[in-house]
C-alpha cells in the first residue's frame, strides 16, 4: 500500500518530524468555574477576592491556570478546591472565552465550567490565589443578572460575561430537565 503523502510530498512521519512548535503561538490554558447555589429564595454564586497581579483585591470567579499534562475538566475541579476549599461532583460546560485582550498578561484562552451546589452543604474559604471567598448575591432586575458586589466593585477580566452565560446555561439545562422529567411523566 501507498504512504499517504500531505501537498509537500511528505509522509505523516516526516511532517511530524518537520513540525516546529514554536512556528505556532499558543496561548496560556485556564478554567474558571461559575458555582451556584440557593439560600431560601435568594441565588448566590462563589467569587474569590484575588491576592495577587493583575486585578489585586478584585473580585472574580475561582480558577487558574492547567498544569502540563493535565485535563483542563481536572483543572477546574483543583482550582475550585485550592482557592475556596470547596468541591462539587460535576461540571458542566459553559464556554471558551478566547477574547484577545481579555487578559493583561497576555493570550489567556478560559474553558468555563458551571454547577449548582447545596448552599448549606458547601462551606468555603480563601486559599492559595485567594485572599478570601464569599457567596455573593445575585438579583435579577428586567430578568437581567446582576452580581451584588460590595462597595459597586467589578469582576475581574471578563468574568461577567463568563457569568452571565453560565446562569443561561443553568436555565437551559434546569429546563431541559424539567421536559425531561415531564417526558418521563416525573412530577
Amino acid at each position: 500500500m501507498l504512504e499517504r503523502r500531505d501537498s509537500k510530498g511528505r509522509t505523516e512521519e516526516e511532517a511530524i518530524a518537520a513540525y516546529k512548535g514554536i512556528n505556532y503561538p499558543r496561548p496560556a490554558l485556564t478554567a474558571d468555574i461559575a458555582l451556584f447555589a440557593r439560600d431560601g429564595d435568594q441565588m448566590k454564586v462563589l467569587l474569590i477576592r484575588r491576592a495577587n497581579h493583575p486585578y489585586l483585591g478584585c473580585w472574580a470567579l475561582p480558577g487558574g491556570f492547567v498544569n502540563p499534562d493535565e485535563p483542563i475538566l481536572h483543572t477546574a475541579f483543583r482550582e475550585l478546591q485550592e482557592e475556596t476549599g470547596t468541591e462539587c461532583d460535576a461540571l458542566q460546560l459553559v464556554g471558551v472565552y478566547s477574547k484577545p485582550g481579555r487578559d493583561p498578561r497576555g493570550w489567556v484562552v478560559s474553558v468555563a465550567y458551571t454547577a449548582y451546589v447545596e448552599y448549606s452543604d458547601h462551606p468555603i474559604h480563601g486559599a492559595d490565589d485567594a485572599a478570601e471567598a464569599r457567596w455573593i448575591d445575585i438579583q435579577f432586575v428586567n430578568e437581567q443578572p446582576i452580581v451584588l458586589l460590595p462597595d459597586g466593585e467589578k469582576l475581574a477580566f471578563d468574568h461577567d460575561i463568563i457569568l452571565n452565560d453560565a446562569i443561561q446555561r443553568n436555565a437551559i439545562l434546569a429546563s431541559a430537565k424539567g421536559i425531561l422529567n415531564w417526558l418521563q411523566g416525573k412530577t
